[in-house]
């Protein structure tokens, strides 16, 4: 894993958490972005090297919806950059890692995405990323 990438933040409203986090950062946001296969609204903004991630679900009982019911609004996961998802997929693998889906999908920010099973990582969901190639 390269750095950390972004850090993922659940919130109930993009449009009331988006003029906070602009405030308390100090910077615009930058790309908002409707992922359907997760069935969330995402807002992102660039923190030095690193990315804040707002992540609103879209329909009813969606897994955001649940973690805030569960845990309110907050730190939904953290998110380390990979060149390469699918080895750093294999080699955690082979140390006992668990992951949600073994296959990585298409996320938010032109990235694909994994997740691990927070049962093996100390409770916290971690997403491995990487940039998919623009193509052309």
């Amino acid at each position: 894993m390269q750095k950390i990438e972004h850090i993922g933040i659940a919130v109930n409203s993009l449009e009331k958490s988006i003029p906070l986090f602009e405030q308390l950062l100090g910077t615009l946001c930058y790309k908002t972005e409707c992922v359907t296969s997760e069935n969330v609204n995402t807002a992102f903004f660039k923190t030095g090297e690193s990315k804040i991630e707002l992540i609103e679900g879209m329909v009813e009982g969606n897994v955001i919806q649940q973690f805030i019911e569960k845990r309110g609004e907050g730190i939904h996961h953290i998110a380390f950059s990979t060149d390469d998802i699918e080895s750093e997929i294999e080699r955690l693998k082979s140390l006992g890692f668990e992951f949600i889906h073994d296959v990585p999908k298409k996320g938010a920010d032109n990235k694909l995405i994994c997740f691990l099973k927070p049962k093996c990582t100390n409770g916290i969901l971690v997403e491995l990323c990487q940039e998919i190639p623009n193509e052309g």
